[in-house]
């Protein structure tokens, strides 16, 4: 069964969307099955591997609210083979107030996506810069999230008010959702402001901490601008090389956490 993680910040600016599309570029560039999921209105990870949210006919927003299957919104992209879209429009800035009145109105991508679990080894979500009903829904779906946090000044503003609300989503909705971990980006090693936040992330966080640090990097801001992952735009600057590290330390950390859980299932296998 496949993975799904959630990328949130209610903070806009802090990379959650080039962190979404890199990753799943970098995970499906390392050949396992991936499906991007655009949450997010303003449909930039939708725009960001080459599709025009104009040209969108059936997307999260049809899925959620209208019931259309999850399936038959999924498109494939010509980037790379392993990597597929779940994309967004405009049209999802009304979604909250369409669901207000709808049953279970915060496991509509629940009952989406897992679904779709088993045909993919990870599905990412990008999520809207806010804490409202589409992001609860996103976290919902998740077995896991991202928090990306940029390492400048404001760095750890509001990190609590997102903890706090993965443990609400934890105690009411998903009591399995975990913090995947927290992800630094936009740092600049000749700031001393750049190491000082990383310093304190790391020090309040501690494990939480992922190892891989996403560095300003020109090559990792053009690539949007061409619809490709930066992986496709250059696959040596120090952007792409970075995702692909920070896809290897989650598939490395999934790899570990499945290995007990496959001993466990085969030991009971063998008592009965």
């Amino acid at each position: 069964m496949g993975k799904i993680i959630a990328v949130a910040n209610q903070k806009g600016g802090v990379g959650k969307t080039t962190s979404a599309i890199n990753l799943a570029a970098s995970l499906a560039a390392l050949e396992y099955r991936t499906l991007l999921v655009d949450a997010d209105p303003q449909a930039n990870a939708t725009s960001g591997v080459g599709f025009d949210p104009k040209d969108i006919e059936n997307s999260v927003y049809e899925c959620m609210v209208d019931g259309v299957s999850a399936e038959d919104t999924i498109l494939q992209t010509n980037i790379l083979p392993h990597l597929d879209l779940m994309p967004s429009h405009i049209d999802l800035v009304g979604a909250e107030v369409e669901m207000i009145n709808l049953p279970n109105r915060e496991e509509k991508m629940k009952d989406a996506l897992r679904p779709l679990a088993d045909q993919y080894d990870f599905i990412i979500i990008d999520c809207s810069p806010s804490l409202g009903l589409i992001t609860v829904n996103a976290l919902t779906a998740a077995h896991s999230v991202i928090i990306p946090v940029q390492c400048e000044y404001f760095a750890l503003e509001g990190l609590g008010k997102l903890l706090n609300t993965v443990k609400i989503i934890q105690g009411r909705l998903n009591e399995t959702l975990e913090i995947e971990g927290i992800l630094l980006t936009m740092y600049d090693v000749r700031l001393r402001l750049s190491n000082q936040v990383v310093e304190e992330v790391k020090l309040h966080f501690q494990q939480l901490v992922f190892d891989t640090i996403i560095p300003r990097n020109v090559k990792l801001s053009e690539s949007p601008s061409f619809g490709i992952p930066v992986i496709m735009h250059d696959a040596e600057s120090k952007g792409s090389i970075s995702y692909l590290n920070l896809a290897r330390e989650i598939v490395e950390k999934n790899v570990e956490a499945a290995a007990p859980e496959a001993e466990q299932e085969e030991a009971s296998d063998e008592a009965a």
